[in-house]
């Protein structure tokens, strides 16, 4: 996983103090046709704070966009895919995530992969998952916010969608806020 995500202490840092990090990532839309496979992630350093977050994590050096896909979803699921299954790139976007202890900009590129349900392998997890990842599901994507836990990205069965329309690719859109704690909070 890329550096701004390694070693985090997710202790609460006033709002005003948190560290700004930037990376860019790869994330997969994991989909059956009717579900989309999501994380339930969290953060420690906010407690009863959770949400639903496609695989995916931070491309590292030398990576390209497709092999970071490949490589986050075996590690993430346990699933093994080859680049040519990936749809996309689909989507496009900059998030901001303000967590607890830090603000994170995101490059992301979004990729579909449609298969069958399959039984999740999370024993390559990094501890920094171990720690906040509380769970998986797949929901459906007609009704993405089961008990009122945001999914993020939000317009995720748009995505889905756009894997129809390749003429349509890649989405922008832009930069957008996805936080357990506003980013300009204070």
């Amino acid at each position: 996983m890329s550096e701004p995500f390694r070693s985090r202490r997710f202790r609460p840092v006033p709002p005003a103090e948190r560290p700004r990090k930037e990376r860019a990532a790869a994330r997969v839309v994991v989909t059956d046709g009717a579900s989309a496979l999501l994380f339930l992630d969290s953060d420690p350093g906010i407690p009863g704070s959770r949400w639903f977050v496609t695989p995916g994590g931070g491309i590292d050096p030398g990576e390209s966009e497709e092999q970071t896909a490949v490589r986050e979803l075996f590690e993430e699921t346990g699933l093994r895919a080859e680049a040519s299954d990936l749809i996309g790139p689909v989507m496009r976007r900059v998030v901001v995530h303000g967590y607890s202890d830090q603000i994170c900009a995101q490059s992301e590129v979004f990729y579909v992969l449609r298969t069958p349900r399959f039984e999740l392998d999370t024993s390559r997890h990094t501890a920094d998952e171990q720690l906040t990842l509380q769970g998986h599901a797949w929901l459906p994507l007609d009704d993405l916010a089961p008990a009122g836990v945001p999914v993020w990205p939000v317009r995720l069965p748009e995505i889905v969608a756009a894997a129809d329309a390749p003429g349509t690719w890649p989405l922008q859109w832009g930069t957008v806020e996805e936080s357990t704690l506003p980013v300009d909070a204070s």
